[in-house]
Parts: structure tokens; sequence; C-alpha cells
């Protein structure tokens, strides 16, 4: 079942209930059962997700506040600035020289 299937499915009541209708039960059981584990790996993902998040702002936080109890700004940490790269000179277009 493709990816397009699956959202028709599950933006549209009357569509779910047509694909049900080629399901057996024991089918749809099963189905919901797997829909139910997917869910909530989902959700503990999302959690973790975050966890993770919030764990980076509280160390970011941490951070601003050791840099300016030290009297440091980021301009401070950036002493030099950074080389610019020489790139490679654009191509020369041959109709153009004739």
């Amino acid at each position: 079942m493709s990816t397009e299937t699956l959202e028709r499915i599950a933006r549209n009541k009357n569509v779910a209930r047509a694909a049900a209708r080629q399901l057996s039960m024991e089918q749809l059981h099963k189905l919901s059962e797997v829909i139910g584990e997917v869910i909530e790996q989902k959700q503990q993902e999302d959690q973790k997700r975050q966890a993770e998040e919030a764990a980076k702002e509280r160390k970011l936080a941490e951070i601003r506040e050791a840099m300016n109890d030290a009297g440091l700004s980021l301009d401070d940490l950036m002493s030099e600035q950074p080389r610019k790269r020489r790139g490679r000179p654009p191509k020369k277009d041959k109709e153009r020289q004739q």
C-alpha cells in the first residue's frame, strides 16, 4: 500500500470504511494492533526527541550564563574572521568568445 493511499485513508473516514470492507474482522483487529504499536513507538520517539531538545536548551542556557559571568561575548570567541574561500572562476562560454 502506498503512502498516498494511507494518507487518503487517514484523511477520509469513508475511504477508510471502503478499505476496511476488503478485510476480514481478524485482519482488521490485527491492523488495529499494529497501528496501536506504531502510534506508541512514535509517541516514545517524540518524547525522547523533546527530552533531548530540552537538555540541549538547558546546556545552552548554562553556557550563556557562564559566558555572561565571565564577561565574554560571541565576538570574543570569534577572534579571527573566517577566511573567504576562493572558488573556481566561472567557466568561459565558448559561444561568447566567437
